[in-house]
């Protein structure tokens, strides 16, 4: 199982591609469309679903592109059904970059636990304080965690957006987060990656 990294989109957020020989998934496309659909005909590989780690605008700008082009469906935690088509939810509606938003909702929800969408197999955390819906990917096999702006490296994700909790997300992160070992690492919606290991001694917001 391999990971890509692409910073997209008008805040150059983290998407992430795991992708095997044949097939993907993609996670958080935060714009910048056609520089994803080029990149995976690169590699030649297929992708089967989208999955949000939360409905921010900067983490859904591509979707509707993909959609089209590919024919895949959406995920996203049901605490944020109504997001992706709503600017003020998802905060396009607050910033100067213009109404971000999609067509339509969602076509499937997150849900905890483990679970497989065709052939990968990850376990869902539900981590709420950056926004309501929250949700951490954890591949044990492979010992990363696709991580959206709950974690960061040295730092925590914003709680003042709507649906934001301070006290929440710090529960989140000591609760869901670094109840994992030490060495696994995470992959953060910005910036670059880090381990559970490292954050649980340095993060200065977690100590």
């Amino acid at each position: 199982m391999n990971i890509k990294t692409m910073p997209l989109g008008p805040l150059q957020t983290n998407c992430y591609i795991v992708y095997t020989d044949e097939s993907a998934i993609i996670f958080d496309p935060g714009g910048d469309g056609e520089k994803l659909v080029s990149w995976l005909q690169e590699v030649n590989v297929t992708p089967v679903a989208i999955l949000l780690t939360h409905a921010h605008f900067d983490h859904i700008g591509a979707i509707d592109y993909l959609k089209e082009y590919f024919q895949i469906p959406v995920y996203v935690h049901e605490a944020e059904a109504e997001w992706l088509e709503d600017p003020q939810k998802n905060g396009s509606g607050l910033f100067p970059v213009g109404e971000i938003k999609t067509s339509q909702g969602p076509d499937n929800y997150i849900k905890t636990g483990s679970t497989t969408v065709d052939g990968f197999t990850f376990e869902v955390r539900h981590t709420p304080g950056h926004s309501p819906g929250g949700v951490i990917f954890i591949f044990h096999e492979e010992r990363y965690i696709i991580g959206g702006d709950s974690l960061f490296q040295l730092g925590i994700g914003r709680t003042d957006l709507p649906g934001g909790d301070h006290q929440q997300l710090i529960d989140s992160i000591n609760n869901e987060m670094f109840s994992l070992a030490d060495d696994f690492t995470v992959y953060p919606g910005h910036g670059d990656r880090t381990t559970i290991g490292f954050e649980k001694k340095e993060n200065p917001f977690l100590n």
